[in-house]
């Protein structure tokens, strides 16, 4: 008898106990990843031919108390490692695990390789030879907790590694991954026809047809790791290798079970064709190029086992959600009496099926934690539709209703007025129902959903849930294209969090305010490049501008400038300390055809540019953060706290019968009257005059006064 240890990710360990009980091996221990067996060499031989699930198996040599690396050292050369392998071989070391006085895996690999030297050469022999790849034994060593396990990799290498798929999708399902949907489901006992529909390199059905048909999954490795293990018994090694040959031309023959797999992506089915055939499965498996949304029953009842498209690139959210609720309305629909098991990272995603789970379980696709959910779809309580007459614009009225009408009102609503107004760009909804607490805007066709964050006292699930509906309901509601749909997550601003980066991919369409145009990046960040709150503020900018020489600070990416410039300004001079949104700033001038010297652009802290300028303006417009403390500023900037100081240098720098309209949007600021009045300033605000329609039911979005000093 030998001792072993198959290793599996997390999430597989009790089917691998079955699965090793049904192969045979002995004292069988389940532990974290993995299990411990004691078998015979050629019931081993058989469970690494035949596992289905394990990721390696290692033949265990030492197992025991180990605390200091004198230990390790000697653990490892108290192995008799000339009746394992010979000199000649390679041979790589392979540690697993931190802790204790391990804090570096290539520190324990290094002791282990030391003492397997010093014992080769301590017994007379020569050294062998480390190889860092495809070396011809591989030492196994595993460490936790004070307990150190030294073995040879009994298997090679991966074992979910069959031999028959070639390239694969961009999220490949491992094979053994796909054997523990299986198993786990409850497919391998019922053995039913097998359907997936979102198959990509044909890996669920591909192993099912493999276990229906009794082959063993080993039996397209082309090495495995016993094969330089001194060990091993060649001979033993073939009997069993062409019994499960054996097995599987008979079993081949016997099976009569019906396969269906089918995807959208006409790439991702002949890439499954292809492993299906090398497998030697292909005629068994029907493969079509389908939507799901148009895949039909073929059985009054079966398995659907499945990896649907899950992720989070910004801008697809929406369409994914789409998805899953069509998909989920046409399981309730046509595929009463089937068996539904569903892989998918992503929560929200699952949730939008709107089915209820039988039974939920986690499972790992590498490092990524999946909900593995079955469902049963009763036929009792499911009305059959001819695909045909099904209308694909689901209905998801009775989602978030109170949201849907309220959305819809409002934007049919401003729709009309927008158009009157000669703008593209507006809000139609800023959390007026609290419990979807979201802030909607439309750009052009694009519509973008940016998330506050939610109270502490609503459970995290909850708020997901809300935000889930939102987005399933919006789509319908005012009939945009999910995939115009933009989800963007906004964390109340703190400090130099003020703009974040979120991703390179671009939407930058073109808006239209008030004959000015602006480039927008929809995708980029979370700010767009326009605060569409500020529309009207801009528009008085460029009302005032007349042969005026107009200061911008804080200026963003331009807007006010160009409305000033457009307006009729004499000079526009453009400051800001981001060289990205100045150079955006920039890209808009061109976009209007603003192209001159009377344009200046300055790219600098804006509290020491005022403090050094010598030119003097017309009209100064600030919108200044709330805070700041960029590394690239003198001292940190808090606009409650230094606007008197800010204001009164500006004054320095205006004209005769000169203004400043100042704007910031810190919700509760209270600017310093006492202080400005003494510095013989007439502050009057104007918020009546700039807070647009679509912001009317929240006055409090921006805070704007004008601003002359009585000279």
């Amino acid at each position: 008898m030998f001792n072993f240890f198959a290793a599996v990710p997390k999430g597989f360990e009790y089917a691998l106990t079955q699965e090793l009980i049904a192969l045979g091996a002995t004292d069988v221990k389940e532990t974290v990843a993995g299990a411990y067996f004691s078998a015979p060499l050629e019931q081993a031989y058989r469970i690494t031919l035949w596992t289905r699930l394990a990721s390696r198996i290692v033949l265990v040599i030492f197992k025991g108390q180990c605390e200091t690396p004198e230990q390790l050292y000697n653990a490892a050369y108290c192995i008799d490692w000339p009746t394992h392998f010979s000199n000649k071989s390679t041979f790589s070391i392979d540690f697993h695990g931190l802790g204790g006085f391990i804090n570096n895996t290539q520190f324990g690999a290094l002791k282990i390789k030391d003492a397997v030297v010093d014992r080769f050469r301590d017994d007379g022999d020569n050294r062998p030879d480390v190889s860092r790849t495809d070396a011809d034994i591989k030492i196994d060593a595993h460490y936790r907790n004070n307990q150190l396990t030294i073995g040879l990799n009994f298997s090679g290498p991966a074992l979910h590694q069959r031999g028959y798929r070639g390239l694969t999708g961009e999220a490949p399902l491992k094979e053994n991954l796909a054997a523990n949907m299986l198993f786990r489901c409850g497919w391998t006992q019922d053995q039913q026809t097998l359907m997936d529909p979102f198959c990509g390199s044909g890996t669920v059905v591909i192993e099912a047809a493999l276990i229906a048909c009794d082959m063993a999954p080993g039996l397209k490795r082309s090495r495995f790791g016993f094969e330089h293990w001194r060990c091993h018994n060649e001979s033993i090694w073939q009997n069993v290798f062409e019994e499960a040959k054996a097995r599987a031309s008979i079993g081949r023959t016997r099976c009569d079970i019906k396969f269906y797999a089918s995807d959208i992506d006409s790439r991702m089915v002949a890439l499954a064709k292809r492993n299906a055939q090398t497998a030697g499965v292909l005629d068994l498996i029907d493969f079509k190029v389908s939507d799901a949304l148009n895949v039909e029953p073929v059985a009054e009842t079966g398995f659907m086992v499945t990896n649907p498209p899950y992720g989070e690139r910004l801008g697809n959210v929406s369409t994914l959600l789409q998805l899953y609720f069509q998909f989920g309305d046409k399981l309730k629909r046509e595929f009463g009496g089937w068996k539904v098991a569903m892989l998918c990272s992503d929560i929200e995603l699952v949730s939008s099926l709107k089915l209820k789970a039988d039974r939920q379980m986690k499972m790992y696709n590498g490092s990524l934690e999946c909900a593995f959910n079955l469902y049963t779809l009763h036929a009792n309580s499911t009305r059959r539709v001819d695909p045909k007459h099904v209308d694909r614009n689901v209905d998801v009225t009775e989602i978030a209703v109170p949201f849907a009408n309220r959305v819809k009102k409002n934007y049919k609503q401003l729709q009309k007025w927008a158009k009157k107004e000669g703008i593209d760009s507006y809000r139609i909804y800023d959390a007026d129902i609290p419990e979807y607490n979201v802030a909607i805007d439309v750009y052009l066709d694009y519509v973008v959903i940016q998330e506050y964050s939610a109270p502490a006292t609503i459970p995290e699930a909850v708020t997901k849930r809300r935000l889930t509906d939102v987005l399933l309901a919006l789509p319908a509601a005012i009939g945009f294209d999910p995939d115009k749909i933009i989800l963007k997550t906004r964390e109340r601003q703190k400090g130099i969090s003020q703009y974040q980066k979120l991703d390179s991919d671009k939407i930058e369409p073109i808006t239209t305010e008030y004959g000015a145009k602006f480039r927008l990046n929809l995708a980029g960040y979370l700010d767009t490049g326009l605060f569409l709150d500020h529309r009207l503020t801009r528009k008085l900018v460029g009302a005032k501008s007349k042969d005026k020489d107009v200061l911008n600070l804080f200026s963003y990416t331009g807007s006010a400038s160009v409305h000033a410039a457009l307006g009729g300004a004499k000079s526009v001079t453009t400051v800001d300390m981001s060289n990205t949104y100045l150079n955006w700033a920039k890209d808009n001038f061109m976009l209007n055809g603003l192209v001159g010297k009377q344009y200046h652009f300055e790219q600098a802290d804006c509290l020491q540019w005022v403090a050094q300028c010598q030119q003097q303006f017309d009209l100064i417009f600030i919108d200044p953060p709330t805070f700041s403390n960029s590394k690239r500023m003198e001292d940190s900037w808090d606009v409650e706290r230094d606007h008197v100081k800010l204001l009164k240098k500006l004054t320095n720098l205006l004209k005769p019968n000169g203004e400043i309209i100042f704007s910031n949007n810190k919700r509760k600021f209270k600017i310093n009257m006492k202080d400005l009045n003494g510095l013989k300033m007439t502050v009057v605000n104007i918020d009546d005059q700039t807070l647009p329609l679509d912001y009317k039911r929240n006055p409090h979005i921006h805070n704007t006064w004008l601003i002359t000093h009585d000279k």
